[in-house]
C-alpha cells in the first residue's frame, strides 16, 4: 500500500484497512485517506460498525510499517521478537500496555504513571488543544460518554480558555 500525493495505493489484503479516496488538504493536494474497521471494542455491539479514519501523514506512517515489516494481509500490529522478526499474528490488546510500560521505564520515567489507556486520553486532550470539537474526537476515539470524554477537555481547556482570563 504505499502511498504518495500522486499515486494509487496498492490493494491491501484485509478486512481491516480500506483505501478511501483521497481527502483535498487546504492546498488542494489529494492527501491519502484509509478507513480502519475495528474488531470488537469493549464499547461496541455485536452488530456495530466501528470504523476510524487516517489522512495524510498518518496513512505514510502506516504505510511505511507495513512496508517496513513486509506486511500485506493480516494484523497491522504484531509482536517483534528480540531478533527483529515480525510475527505472523496479531498483536495482543494486553500487549500494548506492555508495550507502554517497558518503554516509559526505559524513557526512565515512573512506570505507574503511565497506561495503554493514556494513549486514548491523550488523544482527546491533544485534540481539545487543537481546538477540535468533542463530537468530531469522540468519533475518532470511539469513546461513548460525553461526560468521560469532556474530562479530558475540561483539563486541557481549563487552563488556556476564555474563563481564565476573566478574573
Amino acid at each position: 500500500m504505499v502511498f504518495s500525493r500522486e499515486a494509487v495505493p496498492r490493494v491491501w489484503k484485509s478486512e481491516q484497512l480500506t483505501v478511501e479516496p483521497p481527502i483535498k488538504s487546504e492546498d488542494d493536494a489529494p492527501l491519502p485517506s484509509l478507513s480502519i474497521h475495528l474488531d470488537r471494542t469493549k464499547n461496541s455491539g455485536a452488530s456495530q460498525d466501528e470504523v476510524v479514519y487516517l489522512i495524510g501523514r498518518p496513512v505514510e506512517a502506516l504505510d511505511a510499517w507495513l512496508d517496513a515489516a513486509k506486511i500485506d494481509k493480516g494484523g497491522v500490529f504484531r509482536a517483534i521478537d528480540r531478533w527483529g522478526h515480525v510475527s505472523g499474528r496479531a498483536l495482543d490488546p494486553k500487549a500494548v500496555n506492555d508495550i507502554v510500560k517497558t518503554r516509559v521505564a526505559q524513557a526512565g520515567l515512573e512506570v505507574g504513571e503511565f497506561s495503554a489507556h493514556g494513549l486514548r486520553s491523550g488523544y482527546l486532550t491533544e485534540a481539545a488543544n487543537r481546538g477540535i470539537p468533542l463530537p468530531e474526537a469522540m468519533e475518532q476515539s470511539r469513546h461513548r460518554s460525553v461526560q468521560q470524554a469532556s474530562s479530558y477537555y475540561d483539563s486541557a481547556t481549563r487552563r488556556s480558555g476564555r474563563a481564565a482570563r476573566m478574573l
